[in-house]
């Protein structure tokens, strides 16, 4: 990662005449030409250049060059958000009459954007689960056209193996689209396995610090060029705010995902034998079903856990009620560590037999494990663990 780490601190826009160590921000709407021609070269191609921020701007171009080379990609877009990532590659990638074949375990607004927003268009899909690889050549049809994937997914951590997936889809010639927010670049890059697109919640680990929102798409320059399309045609841009903060956050990114997995390891193994809990899932436990497969495809365990407090509902609440230092939010990838029940909150529109399916319990926690000391985390959570009475 050495080199990742230098470029993502020194891949940065072009120095103006006053010659700042820091990249200014570029807070303008629209850029001008010299004359005329230079303004109907630039519309048509023929020159480079900057025209309207919804297109293209100084700060979101540093930002896009910088995650393309930590994700080994040749061209990306930035949207105002990672669920707007997501709409905008399937939108502009499939037609009406095309089916989607995704892993079960996706996150809510995508299962939400699978199941009742492609549908009114004619696009259609199916979910298989990761844990049973034989049954996702069975429902590839003629009208398959792309598959969707989160590994690690939201919130339940299954992996799916990259390389037994990507022969898969080159086999059938389909479109293969990782989610890669829980791992980051720094922890696996799905495109050296044959990934085509990568999508990205840039608000979760590459902030860092919920303060923006943020979505990114990167893959290869054919797939990229009908995305770019869609996207400057329907809005969903990147501010040059968010993209400046978020580029000054990818230079401690290395750093940071780290630090969040050697916690949330020591996190992990701290709560395991807790009587309190039913079960502690992490991907670099030995307990997790996908151990070898985790050891295997990723650098590091990531920054999330998930417990299951024993007495449901009811026992998870108190739990997340007792807790005084870590912050109770639906975000993750944060400096802070938070916790989240999935089944009340990102989960909640799911039907119970959905969530059930995806392996989120009334019982389980989402932990986004922080950097503060790991013995501060430890401590507030097993206190609280401590106080649940069912």
């Amino acid at each position: 990662m050495s080199d990742q780490e230098t470029k993502a601190i020194r891949l940065q826009a072009k120095r103006s005449q006053n010659r700042e160590h820091s990249v200014p921000l570029y807070l303008t709407s629209s850029f001008m030409f010299d004359d005329a021609e230079q303004a109907r070269a630039v519309f048509a191609d023929e020159e480079e250049g900057s025209i309207y921020s919804r297109y293209s701007n100084p700060n979101v171009d540093e930002l896009l060059e910088k995650v393309c080379y930590l994700e080994h990609a040749e061209d990306g877009f930035a949207f105002a958000s990672g669920m707007g990532a997501v709409f905008a590659s399937l939108a502009a990638l499939l037609q009406s009459g095309d089916h989607v074949l995704a892993c079960r375990a996706v996150f809510g607004s995508t299962h939400q954007l699978l199941t009742n927003i492609l549908p009114k268009w004619g696009i259609t899909h199916s979910y298989a689960d990761a844990n049973k690889p034989e049954e996702w050549e069975s429902l590839i049809t003629p009208a398959t056209k792309l598959i969707l994937i989160e590994t690690p997914s939201n919130p339940g951590l299954e992996l799916i193996d990259l390389e037994w997936l990507c022969a898969l889809k080159q086999k059938y010639n389909l479109i293969l689209v990782v989610d890669n927010c829980f791992a980051t670049p720094v922890l696996q890059t799905p495109i050296d396995y044959g990934a085509d697109l990568v999508v990205h919640s840039a608000t979760k680990y590459f902030d860092g610090q919920g303060r923006v929102l943020g979505g990114m798409a990167v893959g290869s320059k054919e797939l990229i060029a009908p995305i770019r399309y869609f996207a400057r045609h329907t809005g969903p841009a990147l501010s040059a705010f968010n993209a400046w903060i978020l580029s000054k956050s990818l230079e401690t990114l290395t750093l940071r995902v780290e630090k969040h997995c050697e916690n949330a390891l020591q996190l992990a193994q701290a709560l395991e034998g807790n009587a309190t809990l039913e079960a502690v899932r992490y991907p670099f436990l030995p307990s997790f079903p996908q151990y070898a497969l985790a050891k295997k495809q990723m650098r590091l365990g990531g920054g999330i856990i998930t417990i299951t407090v024993k007495g449901g509902y009811e026992a998870a609440r108190q739990f997340i009620d007792h807790l005084q230092l870590v912050s109770i939010t639906s975000n993750l990838g944060d400096t802070r560590t938070i916790a989240t029940h999935p089944a009340s909150t990102t989960h909640s529109k799911l039907t119970e037999a959905e969530r059930q399916a995806t392996g989120i319990t009334p019982g389980l926690v989402r932990i986004s494990v922080g950097l503060e000391s790991i013995n501060d985390i430890i401590q507030d959570i097993t206190q609280a663990l401590g106080k649940v009475q069912v």
